[in-house]
């Protein structure tokens, strides 16, 4: 072999090592990259099982802490995981145990449960479910159910789990209260139909007895003296004021019953009304300051409202020159009007006293003690609230709200 190739092989020789170093150092980089990708890899996946674990174990103790029952089923019904609320509401416990929740349904509720199981499979969830049960002992409970339809990766329905609250406690004190409501309103209906007939029955010999009066005053015409015609008087004016008793007593007993529904009404004109057909004596003046607003609220009920505070303003105006002013404000959920006066006044003591039924501060013939009793109850019909303020020998200013 000559020198020439000699040397061309020498020189590919030496090539050929220094590529096989280049490669092997690229190698050695390459697999140095790649252990440390692996160690990141191993670091992460450990991080994610302790997460794992830590979410699992969060999960497991969420599924059996949870108050209401909670249970999982396949497709077909059969349970698969019941927490001990489940445990507790149904009787069964599927560890010992097979349960479908067919075993579950009242039969009257049948049709209902089935219904409600295809809406779940077709929609994939149902809520506010509501409907009875029968336990393992054969305790029939209500309970309502929140569900969903559970996936698998390509998104195929393999199980439904659902949320189930017994509420039969909720559903008994419910019916309790409907049933007590039915007997409150027949009793009031009653009452009602009881006092107008007690006051028919009441006013009649009264009427009777003011007629007799009157005849024999005619008859005796000249006859009496100052003393028995003064006592003649005292009979007629407490013949009044028993009667004005008897329809105070009625009114207040029919609040609430008369007017079944609530309208828009006018208090504007309602008030003005008032003023017009109202007893006002010349020395007095009734002021509205600036337009009243129209409430939803039962209209006699507001007239009558306005009627009885104006009129006991009146009543108890004891100066030259009486004023009544009536204005509102706006609050954010009601309207507060105030009624005041320059009158007498009420001393603090009585402020509550007033609203109470009977109670009147003096023995004035016009006053039966029921009147701001009646306007309490109105003003409670409407979810309002009456107060006043008061000052002796200066003037009374009583508020009252109503809702919006």
């Amino acid at each position: 072999m000559s020198q020439d190739n000699i040397d061309i092989l020498q020189r590919a020789l030496k090539r050929e090592k220094s590529a096989r170093k280049a490669a092997e150092k690229i190698l050695e980089e390459k697999s140095l990259e790649l252990y440390n990708t692996a160690q990141k890899l191993k670091e992460a996946n450990e991080k994610l099982e302790l997460l794992l674990e830590e979410k699992t174990s969060q999960l497991q103790g969420v599924f059996e802490n949870i108050n209401d029952a909670y249970l999982i089923m396949d497709l077909e019904g059969n349970a698969l995981k019941m927490n001990d609320a489940a445990i507790d509401l149904f009787g069964y416990d599927i560890n010992k145990e097979k349960l479908n929740v067919i075993d579950l349904i009242y039969k009257p509720d049948a049709n209902y449960a089935f219904k409600s199981f295809r809406e779940l499979r077709k929609k994939g969830a149902f809520t506010d479910y509501t409907a009875r049960i029968i336990t393992k002992d054969k305790s029939i409970k209500w309970v309502h159910i929140n569900a969903s339809v559970i996936y698998d990766k390509k998104k195929l329905p393999i199980a439904a789990q659902g949320i189930i609250r017994d509420i039969t406690e909720a559903k008994r004190t419910a019916s309790l209260i409907e049933d007590q409501k039915r007997k409150l309103a027949k009793s009031n209906d009653e009452l009602q139909e009881y006092a107008h007939i007690v006051s028919h029955d009441l006013k009649s010999p009264l009427r009777s007895i003011n007629a007799l009066v009157s005849w024999i005053k005619e008859d005796n015409e000249g006859k009496l003296d100052a003393a028995s015609l003064q006592n003649f008087t005292l009979i007629e004016t407490t013949l009044e004021k028993m009667e004005q008793l008897i329809s105070d007593v009625l009114n207040y007993s029919s609040i609430g019953s008369e007017e079944k529904e609530k309208i828009n009404v006018d208090l504007e004109i309602v008030v003005k009304d008032l003023a017009k057909i109202l007893y006002v004596p010349g020395h007095v003046s009734i002021n509205i300051l600036g337009p009243l607003p129209k409430v939803k609220g039962y209209k006699t009920k507001l007239q009558q409202l306005f009627q009885n505070l104006i009129s006991n303003a009146i009543k108890f105006i004891d100066k030259d020159k009486g004023c009544i002013d009536i204005e509102y404000k706006v609050l954010k959920n009601y309207y507060q009007f105030s009624v005041k006066d320059n009158g007498m006044g009420i001393d603090k003591q009585y402020h509550k006293k007033i609203f109470k039924i009977f109670h009147t501060l003096n023995e004035s013939k016009n006053s039966t003690g029921i009147g701001l009793s009646i306007v309490k109850k109105i003003v409670d019909l409407h979810d309002g609230e009456i107060w006043l303020e008061s000052e002796p020998k200066v003037g009374t200013t009583f508020f009252f709200t109503l809702k919006k």
